[in-house]
């Protein structure tokens, strides 16, 4: 794959696939998938709910068990067999096409609910000039629920569109597609060579006044003080093991896709470990801005830290809005705040959207800009038809709580155990990783992907299980949990097995002879002694 056509600055020959320019360019593309709205808001509360600065330990065991890991088999299958999810589980095995359209689907339930989030943020950006929630006597969280969302009484379906919202949520839309359209290099490494420097300045910024607020104190030691009981209990190990699958965009097609727009001589693990790390650098930074301001909110409150803590929506659109309000420069804290959740989440959406589009450009090989086009479309009119209405904040919580649990997690169980002792592909992937990376992978890596990955995903998705069964989710109905939970869940494996049977495109990359080229490279660069002793 290594040809004049490829190199920066050079035009793209006809049918071959485009690569990121630079190793830098995919280096921050990954982190942008990486870093999306779970790290600024999700983190801070998992890592304070479950032993403060103790629980740090089971986040690095994590990180380096299972997230790192298996980020490197995503790198290892994308980079090796040159495709979109479908088309690179296709090359390993026909058998394992399924599995690349069911991670397809994954995302498309991720990313009609994705935009409406981003929209609120958007929003929020402009209420955090006018603090527009003091106008609501009984507080930010009544003007989020009943003033912004307009939330109906109950769950269900409603057409009842909600101006507020469908208005930035078409905006979010036409900015992700505009960037799809333009491509890999010119749109989303351009958008994210932009938009992640920019993100990494707000959030220093925004960290850098939390911390010197009145009370910050209180809300760091909150977030840091280690509670080594919390050790002991395994709900804090599986809390720490999902949450590095979700963070790292792992086993939902993302990593797959973007490996394989990586040039053929790439330094794959080195890479992988500065997208690793520098996720979580964000997340720890994220942890001391967000609870700095949270001691703040408690300060102010004469209460205490734990009083004021909240997780998730609440955390981002309730607890902040008061932080807002309260604080000096509270209008600046705010608008960088939720300005850097619309840039985290673009950056997020954009690499959701590309797994979309470059499996179906890949199986129906269709050009760029039809590609983008006939996907991107309507996924945008299905999000733009149930999310911004006064049943949406419904919809969104359960269809995201079943998607992550028996979505991202089911399909990455699935993954492990074909990859692992299905097909026995865990020793050639280690070669292919080792060819031209600065790290060398050995046994250590396989048995942590074939024998801990495993281990950990059927515990959390057994847990996971047993928890839905128990109870409805969040009170909802039991007719709403079977449709947009369970239902959702199951039909994204039925879906994905019916795409698996359409045959594929004579104009598809199943057998082009870009790939055959980059076989015999692959072949020709075997090392004597390929697999490493390091991990």
């Amino acid at each position: 794959m290594s040809t004049p056509s490829l190199k920066k600055g050079a035009p793209l020959a006809e049918g071959k696939r485009e690569t990121f320019s630079s190793r830098k360019l995919f280096i921050l593309s990954a982190i942008g998938s990486a870093v999306g709205l779970g790290n600024i808001w999700r983190f801070p509360y998992v890592a304070y709910e479950n032993g403060g600065g103790a629980f740090l330990i089971p986040y690095l065991v994590a990180i380096l068990c299972a997230g790192i890991p298996l980020l490197f088999l995503d790198y290892s299958i994308g980079h090796r067999y040159r495709g979109s999810a479908p088309l690179a589980y296709r090359r390993a095995s026909r058998k394992a096409e399924v599995l690349g359209w069911w991670q397809v689907l994954i995302c498309f339930i991720i990313a009609i609910y994705y935009a409406a989030i981003i929209a609120w943020a958007a929003m929020y950006c402009w209420f955090s000039l006018t603090k527009a929630w003091d106008d609501n006597p009984d507080g930010a969280g009544a003007f989020f629920q009943s003033d912004f969302l307009q939330v109906a009484p109950e769950a269900g379906v409603s057409m009842d569109i909600v101006g507020g919202v469908f208005g930035p949520m078409l905006g979010v839309w036409l900015v992700a597609i505009i960037i799809m359209v333009a491509g890999v290099n010119k749109g989303i490494s351009r958008a994210n060579g932009f938009i992640m420097p920019l993100l990494i300045v707000m959030f220093l910024i925004l960290v850098v006044q939390s911390v010197f607020l009145p009370g910050a104190v209180d809300g760091l030691n909150a977030f840091f003080t280690p509670n080594f009981e919390a050790l002991s209990n395994p709900g804090v190990w599986a809390a720490a093991f999902g949450h590095i699958f979700f963070s790292l965009s792992i086993a939902f097609g993302i990593m797959v896709t973007y490996s394989s727009y990586m040039r053929r001589k790439s330094d794959l693990t080195g890479s992988g470990y500065v997208v690793a790390f520098a996720n979580s650098s964000f997340e720890l930074l994220a942890g001391i801005g967000v609870f700095a301001a949270l001691g703040f909110m408690a300060y102010n409150a004469n209460s205490a830290v734990s009083d004021v803590a909240a997780s998730g929506i609440g955390l981002a659109f309730i607890a902040f809005p008061t932080i807002v309000s309260a604080a000096p420069f509270g209008s600046v804290i705010g608008v960088l705040f939720f300005g850097s959740l619309v840039f985290a989440g673009i950056t997020s959406l954009i690499s959701i959207l590309e797994v979309i589009v470059a499996a179906f450009q890949d199986k129906l090989g269709w050009n760029r800009k039809a590609a983008t086009l006939v996907v991107t479309l309507p996924v945008a009119l299905v999000s733009m038809i149930l999310f911004p209405t006064t049943t949406g904040l419904y919809l969104l919580d359960t269809m995201d709580a079943f998607v992550n649990q028996f979505g991202i997690l089911a399909c990455a169980l699935v993954l492990v155990i074909v990859f692992g002792a299905g097909l026995g592909m865990l020793p050639r992937l280690a070669k292919h990783l080792n060819r031209h990376s600065s790290i060398k992978l050995g046994t250590a890596w396989m048995v942590l992907v074939g024998g801990v990955g495993p281990a950990a995903l059927g515990y959390m998705l057994i847990n996971e299980i047993q928890t839905k069964i128990a109870e409805p989710y969040s009170g909802y109905p039991v007719w709403f949990n079977g449709v947009f939970g369970w239902g959702m869940a199951g039909a994204l494996i039925v879906g994905a097995v019916l795409l698996a049977l359409v045959p594929w495109s004579k104009k598809s990359k199943l057998n082009d002879p870009e790939f055959a080229e980059h076989q015999k490279h692959v072949e020709a660069e075997e090392l004597p002694d390929p697999v490493g002793k390091e991990y």
